[in-house]
């Protein structure tokens, strides 16, 4: 099958207008690709920590995640966020399916290593892409909210970003990350000038000049540890452009586009 993986920020969504979905159902039924939406709800998962009076705090932007906390996150994810894509997929005429990635261990999960100080925030270790495959054979699009369990059943915040990476490779898909902006930019002469491609290397200095800060950092690791695992393409495109989606599924220059080699220029 050709998959495409498309991480719709928490950040985004809720503004997305309905054209959007349309074209997710558009490449599914006429570009005869299967669509795997994966979401976030960064911004919903925050409001509610702050009105229930619970404090969090962010690493790189990551989330701290208690198991307080992760009880909240888990909530708004796998629950209203997760629905509401469906929704808005049925309403554009697609059936789509929505789970988290708890759900049939879709989601095989460990605690992040290198940084315990984030609690229970994990990594996926293993994708039960067979799982995907009957979600897309009866003709759906899997809607998948970032939560993960290790054998033990302790589950895990998992960033969105990275989730949805790990999907991509498991399933050698093409990765797609929407945003509210065009991409990657630089300032240059008082004007920003989006980055159309951009190399693993120029990623890690802006992230070192702190060009590249908060929630991209986590955007633009899981797409160069992507396509160091073998994924064909990565994109950061902005999904309220008209047929951005479309642009990027038939191969025409929208967003930023992460590479793994030296060329970069801008648009």
């Amino acid at each position: 099958m050709d998959y495409l993986v498309i991480k719709c920020g928490g950040s985004v969504f809720e503004s997305l207008p309905q054209s959007f979905y349309e074209n997710i159902v558009y490449v599914q039924n006429e570009l005869n690709l299967k669509p795997i939406i994966v979401h976030g709800g960064g911004p919903l998962i925050s409001s509610l920590l702050t009105k229930l009076g619970v404090e969090t705090t962010f690493v790189n932007g990551l989330r701290v995640t208690t198991n307080e906390v992760l009880d909240i996150v888990e909530m708004v994810l796998s629950g209203s966020v997760n629905k509401r894509v469906v929704r808005h997929l049925i309403e554009a005429g697609g059936m789509a399916f929505g789970a988290s990635g708890i759900d049939g261990s879709l989601l095989k999960a460990e605690q992040v290593r290198d940084c315990p100080e984030l609690g229970f925030v994990g990594e996926v270790v293993q994708v039960k892409v067979e799982l995907l495959d009957q979600i897309i054979a009866q003709g759906h699009i899997p809607v998948i909210s970032p939560l993960g369990i290790d054998e033990r059943g302790q589950r895990y915040n998992i960033n969105g970003d990275t989730a949805a990476s790990a999907i991509a490779k498991a399933l050698g898909a093409r990765l797609c990350f929407i945003s509210d902006i065009p991409g990657i930019y630089m300032n240059e002469n008082n004007e920003k000038k989006t980055l159309y491609k951009v190399t693993k290397a120029e990623v890690e200095e802006m992230m070192h000049n702190q060009v590249i800060t908060g929630g991209m950092i986590p955007k633009v690791k899981a797409a160069i540890d992507g396509l160091a695992h073998g994924i064909p393409e990565a994109s950061i495109i902005n999904g309220f452009t008209k047929d951005a989606l479309l642009d990027f599924c038939k191969g025409k220059e929208t967003g930023t586009k992460i590479i793994l080699g030296e060329e970069v220029y801008s648009v």
